[in-house]
């Protein structure tokens, strides 16, 4: 079976689109979407192309998943992310059960998927951690390959024979610009979708509602965040992220 994952996504439909027009993406038996797919500035339109793959997509809950549709509600705790509250005042009624029924973590085949860690969703592991921490996050897993997101950086690395891959951010990557995902099947392949960074900002500019698109767009899809800054700046953190 051929597995393609794309996590983080984060409303930014011109990246997903460009994912799910690669041939690899259109041929996989199945697409998991490993959680944080709509906080961003096209968040309807995001889910509704989601919604669209149907029985082929496989959904993960992530943090910001969970705290948009709390948001929705009026029930959340304060986001320090200025679209966030923005986002979360777009989405319709009947979205909010759609985020409520995400689980976890998903196993398939043998793989376990989550969006942090399988036992927290907000919780910060990098590549460089200690083996004693993913000991910690990995405590009661069986499986010996989990795939997880959410700080929006690709690796793959073991961890005391157990395989950890990490498939970076479809719309907001941090190292190099271009949506990142991966495809697992025989072996891992991280990859990343090269596509028109100014015309998508162009579009989101035209077609988002949020005020401050023109520069939301610059630094998160026309000019990312080096991986080495994200990494200096999730090490002080612990245990949450964006």
């Amino acid at each position: 079976m051929n597995v393609a994952v794309l996590s983080d996504i984060h409303g930014v439909l011109p990246a997903l689109e460009a994912v799910l027009a690669e041939p690899d993406v259109e041929a996989a038996d199945r697409i998991v979407l490993l959680g944080d797919m709509l906080a961003g500035p096209m968040p309807v339109e995001t889910l509704d192309r989601l919604l669209a793959l149907g029985s082929r997509a496989i959904w993960v809950r992530g943090n910001a998943d969970r705290e948009l549709a709390a948001s929705a509600r009026g029930t959340g705790e304060f986001v320090p992310d200025p679209i966030f509250p923005w986002a979360a005042e777009q989405l319709r009624p009947a979205d909010l059960p759609v985020l409520d029924a995400l689980p976890l973590t998903v196993s398939l085949d043998g793989v376990l998927f989550c969006h942090a860690t399988p036992r927290d969703d907000t919780e910060i592991v990098l590549v460089d951690s200690p083996l004693e921490r993913w000991a910690e996050v990995f405590s009661g897993v069986a499986e010996e390959t989990v795939v997880l997101g959410h700080t929006h950086m690709p690796f793959v690395r073991l961890t005391d024979r157990r395989l950890v891959v990490n498939p970076g951010s479809v719309g907001m990557p941090y190292g190099a610009r271009g949506a990142h995902w991966a495809l697992l099947g025989d072996g891992v392949q991280l990859r990343r979708t090269q596509y028109d960074v100014e015309a998508a900002c162009r579009f989101l500019v035209s077609r988002s509602g949020y005020p401050g698109i023109e520069e939301w767009a610059d630094y998160f899809v026309r000019n990312p965040a080096s991986d080495a800054e994200a990494v200096r700046v999730f090490s002080g953190r612990g245990t949450s992220s964006t």
